[in-house]
């Protein structure tokens, strides 16, 4: 019996709009994607001193029994870890979604829709089929596209001051 509550704990369960959603664990080609992302985004953080960066699994509880989501990686401020608690309480400066096979609706309309409401001030949405990369920031409330590229260049962030990420390095295996 212990067994069985072990293995479902470790279920990637979000709460989206009230709802509970269980997903399967990403596949390699996600994973490669979003360790390529956290070393680089990481390794610029810890060098200027800027914050923490986080990855999945861990709960981000950005309203209690409305929406606990999983995001990929997050980042946040220095001066916001207050929010660093069992788990995340509060809303991270950056949030990244990696869309996987049957998640691009959820993530690139619905976590958008609620990174919006929260007022997460950026969001960035990978599509590794397309190899796109986008970057939106909040402005007046909504989330307008500060960066983009698509199989070749560079995004750049708002938020983590002085980022740039080189796609290709992110997309190679």
């Amino acid at each position: 019996m212990e067994a069985l509550t072990i293995e479902r704990d470790l279920d990637l369960t979000e709460i989206i709009n009230g709802e509970e959603v269980v997903s399967p664990s990403p596949f390699s080609k996600h994973q490669i994607i979003s360790g390529n992302l956290f070393r680089q985004v990481d390794r610029h953080v810890g060098q200027k001193g800027l914050g923490r960066v986080l990855f999945s699994p861990l709960d981000v509880i950005l309203e209690e029994g409305l929406n606990r989501l999983q995001p990929d990686i997050l980042f946040i401020r220095k001066e916001n870890t207050a929010i660093i608690q069992d788990w995340i309480r509060g809303v991270p400066d950056m949030i990244c979604e990696i869309v996987s096979q049957g998640s691009f609706r959820w993530d690139t309309d619905v976590k958008k829709e609620i990174y919006e409401k929260y007022g997460v001030p950026e969001y960035w949405i990978i599509i590794p089929e397309l190899k796109i990369f986008e970057v939106f920031t909040i402005e007046e409330g909504k989330y307008k596209l500060h960066s983009y590229a698509e199989a070749e260049g560079m995004v750049t962030s708002k938020v983590i001051e002085g980022l740039q990420i080189n796609i290709k390095d992110i997309f190679e295996d």
